[in-house]
């Protein structure tokens, strides 16, 4: 007996639509405070002397400002805001932040003190199926200015997938490819507090992050996920430990298999010889692949 293809949840009509949001853009102002800096200092355990106006924003750290701020009646059943108003309203109920890249310019760092604006556009809509089923990609491009111009360009990567199915299998396991190799580690326990204290920083109402029962009852995981740019800026924060007077030009970063809050995980660099870039990992409990990154140096 052959096996019945299930019906695809975004057909050819309704991609086209969900693909007219490509092109729209969102002007976000905010004022770079030194509150949010001092706070993920201290979430991240580090010794850094206070914030003042004048102190560079560390790199990742922007991502404390320019917060969606919908009302409660506006968000969705996932805590996230409703679909449908700057991102497309996609049928596919699990969302996760699956990468980006991004550019500083150098001579133009955010600072606290400033007045800043992001400048945010949906860059592409791409719909695939892959082994775990549909999948939909949504690219945005985000321009970050003050008075002085551009500071810093990201390129953020969503995707969306369907709900998981009952004795749905994992996608296989993969090993870091410069395991064993690291020159730096460092160990994290993602505890309860360390995630509620990033989802309050970011003002990131996503129940995946700190609700257990909706994560393992209604999207089918068996804990909290550690967010994405949580890891993200876990990586950047082990290069920064290990050398101190190191700047960032550019970093990429790739979410491969999800973290979850039941055991401590691990995150791992390996500077090149010529000191230009640093590949950066996090792995699980395991010893599997959770994040791949590679930082540029200026």
């Amino acid at each position: 007996m052959s096996k019945t293809t299930p019906s695809p949840l975004i057909d050819a009509t309704q991609l086209a639509h969900l693909q007219t949001w490509q092109g729209r853009s969102a002007h976000t102002p905010d004022t770079i405070t030194a509150a949010p800096v001092r706070a993920l200092s201290a979430t991240l355990d580090r010794e850094d002397p206070t914030p003042v106006p004048g102190t560079p924003v560390p790199p990742l750290w922007h991502w404390l400002y320019f917060l969606p701020h919908a009302r409660q009646s506006e968000l969705g059943a996932d805590g996230h805001p409703q679909r449908g108003g700057f991102l497309p309203p996609v049928p596919l109920p699990r969302r996760m932040w699956a990468g980006g890249r991004l550019r500083w310019e150098p001579s133009n760092p955010l600072l606290v003190g400033q007045d800043a604006e992001r400048v945010s556009t949906i860059q592409s809509v791409q719909h695939k199926t892959g082994r775990s089923g549909e999948l939909l990609f949504v690219q945005v491009e985000h321009r970050f200015g003050n008075a002085d111009g551009l500071s810093l360009v990201e390129e953020h990567d969503i995707v969306y997938r369907p709900t998981a199915q009952p004795g749905e299998p994992a996608p296989a396991p993969q090993t870091p490819p410069l395991a064993g190799q690291q020159q730096w580690s460092r160990v994290i326990t993602p505890d309860d507090v360390l995630l509620f204290r990033y989802s309050a920083l970011t003002f990131n109402g996503h129940r995946i992050h700190y609700d257990r029962k909706y994560v393992t009852e209604v999207e089918g995981y068996p804990g909290l996920i550690v967010h994405g740019p949580l890891i993200a800026t876990l990586l950047v924060d082990l290069l920064r430990r290990s050398d101190p007077g190191a700047q960032l030009q550019s970093f990429a970063f790739k979410a491969v298999r999800p973290t979850f809050d039941l055991h401590s995980f691990s995150v791992h660099g390996k500077p090149s010889a010529d000191g230009k870039t640093v590949e950066l990992w996090a792995q699980d409990h395991e010893g599997w692949l959770t994040m791949q990154a590679t930082a540029t140096l200026a």
